[in-house]
Parts: structure tokens; C-alpha cells; sequence
């Protein structure tokens, strides 16, 4: 079993979770994924974290009165060699976690880079990043969760194998700034990178969740079960 938590923070929280568990079946592994809303919910029994998408000074502001962000980091402070997905503002966290903390990925960003909402867009990307293939003998199916909230629905995504194009959603997203990229890139949007990798930490400026093509889900799940 897999224990991911997920920063309930913001964004595209219940399409993460889905991820996971179509990651998992594509795997054959299990998964459960933590729901994190207050900091004392964020222990040691965590395998993998995940920080979703949003506007990361509101995600800031949330965090404050249950103490989230500072449990999140804590924990990546003593486990530097468990995985960690940011995506979107989760990467702009990671960059850039604030006060004095030092950032868990070696590159810059910055915030809303490609313009406002109306400047959104959906690209082929190139990766390069070893994933293990999945299969799976039917798909998983979206449940709705307790709030009767079911995950917005996606269409299959052709390029699901290492070295295929993937298909980027991009919401006001931010960009890795490029001279200081120090790093390895692991995603380019034509010459631009778009993902980076330090360690046990990926950065991803787009929106892995909003597609069937869970290849870095299924990273995350197979870093934290070596």
C-alpha cells in the first residue's frame, strides 16, 4: 500500500485523487490517497505528497490557520528522498516556499507568466523521463466523494509511454525561468522546459490531472514503492 498525501488546498484536488487511483490500477499497486487539510494531519507514514494547482498566494493564506504549508514542508525536510508532485502553483511551492526556507527545486519561476485566464492553452509536450509502462483490463471509473463532488470528466489522451508527446493543459501558468534552470528538465514545450526534476522532487507547470495520461502519477506511485 502507497500512502500519498494530497494538499487540499486549491485546484484540481479531486482530479489528482483520480489520478492516483488510475495510476495505481494501471500499476497494479494500491493506493491510498491522504486528504491533507490541517498540519497535524501530515505524519511520518506518508509515502509520496502531492501539491496541486491553484493561486499560490491564496493557497498561502489558507494554509495559515490549520498550519498546512508548514507541516508540508517540515516533511519534506525530513524525508528528502521521498517523491514529491507539484503542479502549477504547487510548483511555484516548491520554488518558492517562502520565508527563509531554502527551495526544494533548483530554478526560478515565475508566477502567471503566460498571460491571464484568457491566455490558457493546451500544447504537445516531449518528455523525457523513465516511467514504468501500465496496463490495465478496464478503466477506472470517478466516484463522486462524500460532498457528492464527481471529477471532471477527460477524454483519452493519446501518448501514455515514455518518449511520446503529452498533451500540457495550461491555466495561468506560471514559467520556469529559463537561465535558472539548474536542474534537470525532464518536459519542453518546443525549446522551453515545462517540467524539472531535483531529486525526488517534480515540478510540472501544467496540469498532468486534467488528461488520462497519468505517466507521472505513475512516477510518483513507483518512486515511493522502491
Amino acid at each position: 500500500m502507497v500512502r500519498v498525501g494530497l494538499a487540499m488546498l486549491q485546484g484540481a484536488r479531486h482530479e489528482h485523487i483520480e489520478a492516483l487511483h488510475g495510476a495505481a490500477l494501471e500499476l497494479g499497486v494500491s493506493v491510498e490517497v491522504v486528504e491533507l487539510r490541517r498540519g497535524d494531519q501530515v505524519d511520518g507514514n506518508l509515502d509520496a505528497l502531492v501539491l496541486p494547482g491553484g493561486e499560490s498566494t491564496a493557497m498561502r493564506k489558507a494554509s495559515e490557520s490549520e498550519a498546512l504549508l508548514p507541516a508540508l514542508f517540515s516533511w519534506m525536510d525530513q524525508h528528502p528522498n521521498r517523491p514529491v508532485l507539484g503542479t502549477c502553483a504547487g510548483a511555484i511551492l516548491l520554488a518558492s516556499p517562502g520565508g527563509e526556507k531554502e527551495p526544494y527545486i533548483a530554478t526560478s519561476v515565475s508566477r502567471n507568466a503566460w498571460g491571464r485566464q484568457r491566455q490558457s492553452f493546451e500544447a504537445l509536450l516531449s518528455v523525457d523521463l523513465e516511467v514504468p509502462d501500465g496496463s490495465v483490463s478496464e478503466p477506472h471509473v470517478a466516484q463522486a466523494d462524500r460532498f457528492n463532488h464527481r471529477p471532471l470528466p477527460v477524454s483519452p489522451i493519446d501518448g501514455s509511454s515514455e518518449g511520446e508527446a503529452f498533451h500540457g493543459v495550461f491555466i495561468r501558468a506560471p514559467r520556469f525561468e529559463s537561465s535558472s534552470v539548474q536542474c534537470e528538465a525532464i518536459v519542453h514545450l518546443d525549446t522551453e522546459v515545462v517540467g524539472v526534476l531535483d531529486g525526488a522532487r517534480m515540478a510540472l507547470t501544467f496540469h498532468p490531472e486534467l488528461t488520462t495520461d497519468r505517466r507521472f502519477h505513475r512516477w510518483l506511485l513507483a518512486r515511493a514503492d522502491d
